[in-house]
């Protein structure tokens, strides 16, 4: 006869191993980013490169960087902060770690909350957001277009993190607005984004907004940024909010406070 503690401990083994699947496939999904990662030599950025640039952009590049900055080709950043599963939810605590390659682009981030886990990626020109329930059982798996397009804009605006993806090349364009803000556009895997970047009074980046999906719809998608610190020579926000506009009213859902990054690091998994 099956009794009550037997159906239990059959639960229990069922969600261990789906536990143990899903952290396996991650791990995978971490591999092949690496796997994809430009081995090249590093480029070393110096200040010949801000010529002809529109003046809050070359303001802004002569305070994050510093002759002789090499261009990171992975970093690692681990995260604590707030989430919001959806825009008229509660705040919940949250905590995540992220990876991303400058070349080709790339990252991976996971997002750990009480009951749930979140994947964002963008990984081999693809996007997805996967979603999983006390980190086992997959109840989102979005993929397509649309959210090639989203991760790849995330990509881009955390580039705050390491800056120097920001340079001007052949992919990348700045354009001039005023003494406060620019437009960047950039070209990758086929695909054209556009970021109106606003600088405060200091020279940092305050906000990146762009056009997003959201339900299949585009909206307004922004990064707040503030909490700048030098960390490895280079300064970056230490503080991250993103928010959505509807109707004309910004909606926060995500509010992040990097607590560690690493550069170029020794990976192994």
């Amino acid at each position: 006869m099956i009794t009550a503690a037997y159906i239990v401990i059959i639960i229990l083994v069922l969600y261990s191993i789906l536990v143990l699947l899903s952290n396996w496939r991650y791990k995978i999904q971490v591999n092949r980013l690496f796997s994809l990662m430009d081995k090249s030599a590093p480029r070393i950025f110096n200040f010949n490169q801000l010529s002809g640039l529109p003046s809050p952009v070359e303001k802004y590049f002569r305070l994050v960087l510093k002759e002789g900055s090499i261009y990171p080709g992975t970093i690692r950043l681990k995260h604590g902060g707030q989430f919001k599963t959806a825009l008229d939810k509660p705040w919940i605590p949250i905590r995540g770690e992220q990876y991303f390659t400058t070349v080709p682009a790339g990252f991976i981030w996971k997002g750990n909350t009480a009951l749930f886990s979140a994947r964002d990626m963008y990984i081999g020109a693809k996007g997805r957001l996967e979603v999983f329930l006390l980190d086992a059982l997959r109840i989102v798996n979005g993929k397509g277009e649309k959210f090639d397009q989203g991760e790849l804009l995330r990509w881009l605006a955390e580039s705050v993190w390491f800056p120097t993806n920001f340079l001007q090349d052949e992919n990348k364009k700045w354009f001039v607005i005023d003494s406060k803000n620019a437009r960047l556009r950039v070209s990758v895997d086929g695909l054209v984004l556009n970021y109106l970047v606003s600088f405060n009074k200091r020279g940092e980046i305050a906000t990146l907004s762009t056009k997003r999906y959201m339900n299949g719809t585009l909206e307004t998608w922004e990064i707040s940024l503030s909490g700048y610190k030098e960390i490895n020579s280079v300064s970056i926000p230490l503080l991250a909010e993103a928010s959505w506009k509807i109707d004309g009213k910004k909606i926060p859902y995500a509010r992040f406070e990097v607590q560690e990054i690493e550069y170029d690091m020794a990976f192994c998994f």
